[in-house]
């Protein structure tokens, strides 16, 4: 479900990603681990060039990636190519860089194959209505904060099952072709897995969640190993 186009998707995303940098600069919480920040940065450039496999619109992206430092164990790419993630993630899961791979691979997969897109064009319709959506196409009469919390949403709220397998599978693909081991896809959500029982936090029933249940989600990924591993090729 398409219904907003994808310049107007990435503009509203631009627009989100840049308050939330603005904000994160004000704080002095921007960037601050130079070292950390470049390491993100030459992944993600190892990691960008194989993502026109998956959406050819991907070359024209104004891709950026930047640090916010902050106990969230959170990382995201939105529409266009913004890419955060929070020194909580690579602090408490002690990531290598097959794993930081395997995670920036992931989220760059929702952004590839549009996720945060389909996400916005729903809570536009269910904000304004089929009819109402219809008639105002070109976006025009839509306000610049229906847009905002619409982006907000994509990034926000998880995604549903088959996206968030989907995307599995491309960010392992991605980290693969880019040299780095897709195995370790699998080990971060051990380490996601383990780091929720110790914080006592759990996971509700897959059933009653939108993201697979961590056992499901490994599983899925070990099946795809056969995939992803013959495009694996350890740089020398």
């Amino acid at each position: 479900m398409l219904l907003l186009p994808a310049s107007t998707v990435e503009r509203g995303a631009a627009q989100q990603y840049g308050q939330l940098m603005r904000s994160a600069a004000q704080k002095n919480a921007l960037n601050v681990d130079g070292q950390q920040v470049e390491r993100l940065r030459n992944i993600a450039r190892a990691l960008i060039p194989h993502s026109l496999r998956f959406n050819k619109e991907a070359e024209r992206w104004r891709w950026e990636v930047n640090l916010i430092s902050s106990k969230t164990v959170n990382a995201f790419c939105m529409p266009g190519g913004k890419i955060a993630f929070f020194t909580g993630i690579l602090d408490e899961l002690q990531l290598t860089d097959d794993e930081v791979a395997a995670i920036m691979g992931h989220e760059i997969g929702h952004a590839l194959l549009e996720h945060g897109r389909a996400r916005m064009s729903e809570q536009v319709l269910k904000s304004v209505g089929i009819s109402v959506a219809a008639a105002v196409f070109n976006l025009g009469q839509l306000s610049a904060e229906l847009l905002a919390q619409a982006a907000n949403l994509a990034v926000s709220l998880p995604y549903a099952r088959k996206q968030e397998s989907d995307s599995d599978l491309v960010g392992m693909e991605l980290a693969a072709r880019a040299g780095y081991d897709p195995r370790a896809a699998a080990v971060v959500w051990r380490k996601m897995s383990k780091l929720a029982q110790s914080a006592g936090k759990g996971q509700p029933p897959q059933f009653l969640s939108t993201h697979p249940s961590h056992e499901t989600r490994i599983k899925e990924i070990e099946a795809s190993f056969p995939k992803v591993l013959p495009l694996y090729r350890k740089p020398q």
